[in-house]
């Protein structure tokens, strides 16, 4: 997938103001518009258009989209990292009434989530309204789903100044996580929100959780999964291993024979909860490289003594 430069797209610098922006897609909207350009490739120049605007007169979109876009150029080969929104505030969610279905894999991959965040309720017109939610994604470690933890975030809010400038405002507040937390889950902060007009209440702010990857472990709901190393006699003959666990170090049982992808089971090891989950340690034999001619010499009495062939079943 393709990275897209949206200002390029526009014909624009990245600190172009809100006003520029607009001026810049209705140029475009006009030119390439389908019922007045008969052009090919004007249909296509068009939507790119709408695309780009649908993202950069958001600030909120926008603000991500700057952090994400400082370290690529249009058309540079793009994979989005799973945390690149982390810690943006979104009061509101995905499309607006542009056409999403024309709109590119780009946008999808960056955007269409924003969609399941949820809309905030809309400002009254009376004096007293209630202030919008709003949302954001935060990463934790696994170790804070199992034992509860506080932590202090850094939260960025994307903020338009008189002069149609976007400036990012950085707050930063303590956050409970409590223990059995899931991925996906929303942790609710009353009145962090927007402020409310009048006497109205603040909106609050929904915090969804994600789990930092790079670990050793995934996560399904609160079942958790690791891969254990065994050699190749630990397999075999079986035995009982020390293994690390986000609860601490456990000593596991392997069975005999055992193989590659097995599983062993520990009830209630995994996140916490009503009921907890499990954790599974998956196995994975690994074999000793021959360094040696010691080495050599035990796997070539292997060959002869053994009766194994690990091709049998195909016919080999």
């Amino acid at each position: 997938m393709d990275f897209k430069d949206y200002y390029k797209t526009l014909g624009l610098a990245r600190g172009a103001t809100q006003d520029e922006i607009k001026s810049a897609y209705r140029k475009m909207a006009r030119k390439y518009h389908p019922d007045v350009n008969k052009d090919a490739g004007a249909e296509g120049t068009f939507k790119e258009a709408g695309e780009a605007y649908e993202v950069l007169k958001d600030p909120e979109k926008r603000a991500a989209y700057d952090q994400l876009g400082a370290n690529y150029q249009a058309g540079q080969n793009f994979n989005a990292p799973p945390d690149w929104d982390d810690g943006f505030e979104f009061s509101g969610g995905g499309y607006t009434q542009a056409d999403q279905e024309s709109f590119s894999d780009f946008f999808e991959t960056l955007f269409g989530r924003a969609q399941t965040r949820g809309s905030a309720q809309q400002a009254g017109q009376t004096f007293h309204a209630s202030g919008q939610d709003h949302h954001a994604r935060i990463t934790i470690d696994l170790k804070d789903a199992y034992e509860g933890a506080t932590r202090t975030l850094s939260l960025h809010a994307p903020q338009v100044d008189a002069d149609g400038h976007m400036h990012v405002r950085e707050r930063s507040i303590r956050v409970k996580i409590p223990k059995g937390v899931t991925e996906g889950q929303h942790i609710r902060l009353a009145g962090q929100g927007t402020p409310g007009i009048g006497q109205g209440r603040a909106g609050d702010l929904y915090l969804e959780i994600s789990f930092q990857e790079g670990s050793p472990y995934s996560v399904n709901v609160r079942d958790v999964y690791f891969d254990l190393p065994i050699a190749p006699w630990e397999a075999a003959l079986g035995g009982k291993v020390k293994a690390p666990t986000p609860s601490g170090s456990v000593e596991l049982k392997v069975p005999a024979n055992a193989r590659t992808g097995q599983k062993l089971r520990l009830k209630g090891r995994g996140i916490p909860g009503s009921p907890a989950g499990d954790l599974y340690a998956v196995l994975q034999i690994v074999v000793p490289p021959a360094k040696t001619d010691g080495d050599k010499e035990l796997y070539q009495k292997m060959a002869r003594e053994m009766d194994f062939n690990p091709r049998a079943a195909m016919g080999g």
